[in-house]
């Protein structure tokens, strides 16, 4: 029985191997790749209305292991020569298709950040517009605790705060999901993020911050 991933795996080893010298032509190839394997793409207009309606470019419905697969073999085929995966960390999310952010999320937590010398957290608050939605961030926040990485420093965390809007939306989130994970934020970032804007009503950044403070507040 042919697996899930066959399609796609024979779609990328037809690709040349001067595709890995080139974020431009990288980025194309897995635009090409995301559709394969995703059955008749018979949701697509469904997923085209949710990807505008959660300020995504577009939204193909593509499965969580076929990303993987994908982001596996760009790691794999780039070698010591990651370079040219940072940059198009940066092209996906500036080209912002719901599939490109994930994407992003796991080249960032699997990437070779010593051989890069990077920091992933400030790479992240780095490659994020000046307006993102909260799910895009979740998504990054969470791949790379998940692939073990350290929280960001207090230092961090309060700059977010005091810089863009969306970079402490991105502090707020990464506290929330730390906490859950059992890492609990000082007194001083609760204050900091306690004076975050967050949308009006019962938006998903609201009950966020509740949750956060609230619970450090209970403890």
């Amino acid at each position: 029985m042919m697996s899930r991933t066959a399609p796609l795996d024979e779609f990328l080893e037809r690709q040349s191997g001067g595709v890995h010298r080139s974020c431009r032509k990288l980025a194309n190839v897995v635009r090409g790749a995301y559709p394969i394997g995703v059955p008749a793409m018979i949701m697509k207009s469904s997923t085209d209305r949710l990807g505008a309606s959660a300020g995504y470019a577009f939204h193909l419905g593509t499965p969580d292991e076929l990303l993987r697969r994908i982001a596996s073999w760009l790691i794999t085929e780039a070698g010591e020569q990651q370079d040219v995966l940072l940059k198009l960390i940066g092209g996906l999310w500036r080209r912002h298709g719901r599939e490109d952010v994930a994407l992003a999320a796991l080249l960032l937590a699997n990437i070779d950040q010593a051989l890069l010398r990077i920091d992933p957290w400030s790479t992240l608050a780095a490659s994020v517009g000046s307006k993102e939605p909260a799910e895009a961030l979740l998504l990054s926040i969470e791949e790379l605790l998940r692939a073990g990485k350290p929280m960001p420093s207090e230092g961090v965390l309060a700059s977010w705060c005091g810089g863009r809007l969306v970079e402490a939306h991105l502090a707020l989130i990464t506290v929330y999901v730390g906490t859950i994970r059992g890492t609990m934020a000082s007194d001083d970032v609760i204050m900091l993020l306690s004076g975050v804007q967050v949308p009006d009503g019962d938006s998903l950044l609201g009950r966020i911050k509740d949750k956060v403070v609230t619970r450090e507040a209970q403890d």
